[in-house]
């Protein structure tokens, strides 16, 4: 009889999980501890961690206008905001822009708020001039600035980007004088005489000089004076000299314009007046100044021998301005820039060193071709031909035996060499010269082709025989 032991018995309906399926159970349910764990830890990372080192950083652009004229200034404000603060100063510089004169204005600090939390900012002012008929675009502006963590203390550096903003650009208004445009809150205008109006003789020089002193605007965009033609005067236009002007609230800019009268003929010469307008872009209106008439009494000058030297000394002194003028021009140098011109000086040293290094070869091999060529054989026989083509006959000799010398010959006599690669008719000719004077001896065309028959038979020859031209060194006389 079998005693009853501590088997363990099922309740009816119940299942019985084999040993392996009881392990994979137990770590199922470690996983899930696990699991819990990281998620409570997540939480407790996101409520008390993250509220610590969050910080909220963006910028903004805004513009007083969407629409301008040429030359009516648009302000464009840049902000940037930080949930905490700067702790270095923001300076994103000037801003390009193409088709547009761009001047930075002033920084000014700044706040806004977002769902009752304050933060602090950073406000730029530009004044941006479109100076073409052609709508512009602010580019996207990247402007790096530190601010801490909210919590910390130490700056970060961080990079924050604009949006591009589109300016529509119009031409001047219909009826208005497009080289006469300025855009301006206000405008004044003066001029300077350099002498007395009142004691003005033929040949003297009045100096003329008007400054115009425009509000809110860059002097590149005040236009230039006209200068009107006068009867019996000779003007002579110097150069303009422009100047910014800039303070803590405004914006300004002043040019001035000049030219030299000459007098030439007596009598009465009248100035006629000059009007300058402008356009206010707040009022809308166009408003002017106007510059009255002058009239000069020129009075008769017996002394006008020096007028032309005058005009000759004006013309170089007005030609010296503009010289001046272009060299004010930064940077340029026959409209390259310093980085196309050290490369192109670049290559003029690199040309001279190999000049200096392998042209005095090329040059003392060159003369040494030359000096081999006056003493050869081919030489002697041109210099031949052309003594041939003129009526000297002893010159005609000479240059003959000279020749002959060259060859090497063992007997260097013309008679040898016509008997050696002559023919018979050449034979015959130097016979001929033979029973003559040299005074009396005249050569013509046929003797010298038969002269180069013979000398072309000799190298014929000189192929197969022992060329003999350099064991002789008999020259003769």
């Amino acid at each position: 009889m079998k005693k009853p032991g501590n088997r363990y018995t099922p309740m009816k309906g119940a299942v019985i999980a084999p040993q392996k399926d009881r392990a994979a159970l137990d770590r199922n349910g470690y996983g899930l501890v696990l699991l819990r764990s990281l998620l409570v830890g997540l939480w407790l990372f996101s409520a008390w961690v993250l509220p610590v080192s969050a910080q909220t950083l963006w910028s903004e652009v805004q513009l007083n206008k969407r629409t301008a004229y040429v030359g009516e200034p648009v302000e464009v404000t840049v902000r940037v905001y930080t949930s905490t603060w700067f702790t270095k100063g923001v300076d994103p510089g000037n801003i390009k822009v193409n088709g547009a004169y761009t001047v930075f204005f002033r920084n000014i600090s700044t706040s806004t708020s977002r769902n009752g939390k304050t933060f602090s900012g950073v406000e730029m002012i530009y004044n941006v001039f479109p100076f073409a008929n052609k709508d512009i675009t602010i580019p996207s502006i990247d402007i790096t600035v530190e601010s801490p963590a909210e919590g910390g203390y130490k700056g970060n550096s961080h990079v924050v980007s604009t949006k591009e903003q589109v300016i529509k650009v119009r031409p001047a208004p219909p009826g208005f004088d497009v080289e006469g445009w300025l855009v301006a809150n206000g405008l004044s205008v003066r001029q300077e005489w350099g002498g007395k109006l009142t004691d003005v003789k033929v040949g003297d020089v009045i100096q003329r000089t008007i400054i115009r002193n425009a509000d809110n605007t860059v002097p590149q965009l005040i236009p230039p004076v006209k200068w009107d033609s006068l009867p019996g005067v000779s003007q002579y236009p110097g150069r303009s000299d422009i100047e910014n002007i800039r303070s803590k609230t405004a914006i300004g800019a002043v040019r001035s314009d000049m030219t030299r009268y000459l007098f030439e003929k007596e009598g009465t010469v009248e100035i006629p007046e000059m009007v300058f307008t402008w356009w206010n872009p707040y009022r809308q209106q166009l408003y002017k100044r106007t510059l009255p008439a002058v009239q000069v009494e020129v009075k008769p000058n017996p002394n006008l021998g020096m007028l032309e030297t005058l005009k000759d000394s004006l013309m170089a002194v007005q030609q010296a301005e503009v010289t001046a003028e272009a060299e004010k021009v930064p940077l340029t140098f026959l409209g390259l820039s310093p980085e196309q011109l050290a490369i192109i000086l670049a290559l003029v040293v690199l040309l001279l060193f190999f000049m200096l290094k392998y042209v005095p070869r090329l040059v003392k091999g060159y003369q040494a071709k030359r000096q081999a060529y006056l003493r050869s054989e081919p030489y002697f026989f041109k210099q031949f031909k052309q003594a041939a083509k003129g009526n000297d006959g002893q010159a005609v000799m000479r240059a003959l035996y000279r020749w002959i010398d060259r060859l090497g010959l063992e007997e260097p006599t013309l008679a040898f060499f016509a008997e050696r690669w002559g023919d018979q008719d050449f034979q015959d000719q130097v016979s001929r010269l033979s029973t003559k004077s040299s005074k009396d001896q005249r050569l013509g065309e046929h003797f010298v082709d038969t002269v180069s028959a013979a000398r072309k038979r000799y190298f014929e020859a000189a192929r197969v025989m022992p060329s003999t031209a350099e064991k002789s060194g008999w020259i003769n006389p």
